[in-house]
């Protein structure tokens, strides 16, 4: 069954049944690899993508949940996202198979909350687990993500 979906700005017709996760539609069918799978279960955020704005965890979305929805993957951010460059300044990533993850829950929270707390931050962000610990990293990133957007 063809089902057409909004991602990244484009429209997308895709087969696959109306339960298959969204992040299988996008790694297998469209071969959008920068969402990751991670747990399968929605608990460490290696999968979050947009859906309207909103961070969600693409392993847990079934594509008949989406609708008319427009979806954001790592691949759409805009050019290069003020996240993208802090996360290079920080020296985020070691193994980096959590970061697409993590720059899209960020993304997410800056797009609502344009100067976050410390609180904020670390609200937004407790769904995504690093492996590797960078915890502090990301969470200076992002407040110089945050500062970067509000100077621009």
């Amino acid at each position: 069954m063809g089902l057409s979906l909004s991602i990244n700005g484009q429209i997308h017709t895709v087969e696959a049944e109306p339960d298959t996760p969204l992040l299988w539609v996008l790694r297998d069918e469209l071969g959008m690899t920068g969402t990751k799978y991670g747990c399968g279960v929605a608990q460490c955020g290696a999968c979050t993508v947009h859906l309207d704005g909103a961070a969600v965890r693409s392993c847990q979305t079934p594509i008949s949940a989406v609708g008319a929805g427009k979806i954001t993957t790592i691949e759409g951010l805009e050019g290069r996202h003020p996240l993208q460059a802090a996360w290079v300044a920080h020296d985020v990533p070691q193994c980096g198979y959590c970061q697409s993850g993590q720059i899209m829950s960020a993304a997410a929270l800056l797009a609502q909350n344009p100067k976050p707390s410390d609180g904020d931050i670390d609200a937004a962000m407790s769904g995504n687990l690093c492996r590797c610990g960078a915890y502090q990293r990301i969470h200076a990133a992002i407040l110089d993500a945050a500062s970067a957007k509000t100077e621009a």
